[in-house]
């Protein structure tokens, strides 16, 4: 059996002991790990077909993307002055050119954006989108996981919220059919309320239960969200979708900037409800609020972080999310360090893994899991010796860090480039889709 071993590298492990491990090593056999130690302990050594030197490298489990739309790089850059986070501005800068979205531009945008990801360190991706089909491919040619959610708008069409259900329903039983144990398929209504009715949300959340995967939706995002639950029922839409039994099935929500005590509640008692930070997307949209993190995980509520779309974010850098979430806590709370560094890589990590319920195969670097992780080169500038090897990943680091990424074993990024992919081609072929894509949008007004 082949052996890799990583060595001398400081490893996070993100377990459950949150062990550290200065100078530590671990060993990868047919994917996953199989023995993991501290410096002066012996790693596989005859046995071994490679060994890896990571002196001076920090070793972490592959960070998960548990929020974002990957096909909305095409819209990098067209949203400045629109906050994305309330209906007007999402509707004039993204719905509207959306409607002239056709299924080819679909896999060059999302291929561009999974190779984007990797290359700063992301293994593990929820994404949530139309034309799941091509984001499907793009996700399956990467080598990174997926979990990809069908979005449905219904946006008082009847007749069409039935039509995408059924697409989404469709969507879910071909990801299964197609048997990539790495890329897997969702239900994703848009918004409660707002843009997905009550009879629709029932029936989401029926055909999730019915197909054993997850809702991938946003909530409490813009003022518009409570509002119109308040003024139609007379709570918020947290309470309002537990009543309806939404919680049943496993929820990953994203932003949940407004949530009151009774909606935190909600998260809590409900047995596989996520909540997804999105501190950039948020800070740039210009809203006051700023999702209760700490209230949150006070509660015993899973929080993960997303970079959510590139239209709101323009980035796909997830160690920028960690820190704009550390310093965004400290403001909302009114203290330093009111979200440790270590608990903001966990976020990004492990408690982005058991929000898509996949923390028993992916999130941490324990014998057994998935060989899913990246080598973050701390030799460089921007880092230097410090006490605590959370804090200088969170707060020095960056993507453009990241050395090496592995995905079940597979290398994904080697010495700083994509391997197996070819960043120029995927390039070029974005960027022809993206001119097609916006000739269409101004020829149409």
């Amino acid at each position: 059996m082949p052996v890799t071993v990583l060595r001398d590298a400081d490893i996070f492990t993100a377990d459950a002991e949150h062990r550290v491990l200065a100078g530590g090593w671990l060993a990868i056999a047919n994917g996953r790990i199989v023995d993991i130690g501290p410096a002066g302990t012996a790693p596989p050594g005859a046995g071994s077909d490679s060994v890896v030197d990571l002196s001076g490298h920090a070793l972490l489990p592959g960070l998960v993307n548990a929020h974002t739309h990957s096909p909305m790089i095409l819209f990098r850059g067209r949203a400045e002055g629109h906050s994305l986070l309330t209906m007007d501005g999402w509707w004039r800068a993204i719905r509207k050119p959306e409607l002239h979205l056709i299924a080819a531009d679909i896999h060059p945008a999302a291929a561009l954006s999974y190779a984007e990801m990797a290359r700063c360190g992301t293994t593990l991706v929820a994404d949530q989108y139309f034309f799941a089909d091509e984001i499907y491919a793009a996700a399956h040619a990467s080598g990174l996981r997926a979990v990809i959610a069908y979005g449905i708008v219904e946006l008082g069409d009847e007749a069409r919220g039935k039509r995408e259900l059924a697409t989404a329903v469709d969507f879910v039983e071909h990801a299964a059919r197609a048997g990539n144990d790495k890329v897997r398929g969702w239900i994703g209504p848009h918004a409660p309320f707002v843009d997905n009715s009550e009879s629709l949300l029932r029936a989401e959340a029926s055909a999730a239960n019915a197909h054993g995967v997850g809702l991938h939706l946003h909530m409490a995002v813009g003022p518009e969200d409570n509002e119109h639950t308040l003024a139609s029922r007379g709570v918020t839409a947290a309470v309002a979708l537990d009543r309806i039994g939404f919680f049943a099935a496993r929820v990953l929500a994203a932003h949940c900037l407004d949530l009151a005590a009774a909606d935190i509640a909600v998260f809590a008692n409900a047995k596989h409800a996520a909540v997804v930070h999105c501190p950039t997307a948020g800070l740039r949209s210009g809203r006051p609020a700023i999702t209760p993190v700490v209230d949150l995980l006070a509660a015993g509520v899973t929080v993960a972080l997303g970079t959510d779309n590139a239209a709101a974010n323009t980035s796909y850098d997830l160690f920028t999310e960690m820190k704009a979430a550390g310093l965004a806590a400290s403001h909302r709370e009114g203290r330093a360090g009111a979200l440790p560094a270590g608990t903001l890589l966990r976020m990004a990590t492990i408690d982005g893994a058991r929000a898509l319920g996949l923390d028993l195969e992916t999130g941490s670097l324990e014998i057994g899991k998935a060989a899913d992780l990246i080598a973050v080169d701390c030799r460089g500038p921007g880092y230097s010796a410090a006490p605590d090897l959370a804090t200088l990943l969170v707060y020095s680091g960056s993507g453009h860090g990241v050395r090496h990424v592995l995905v079940a074993g597979d290398w994904i990024v080697k010495d700083n480039q994509l391997m197996g992919t070819d960043l120029h081609r995927l390039s070029d072929a974005y960027q022809r889709t993206y001119r097609h894509f916006w000739d269409r949008v101004e020829a149409a007004t």
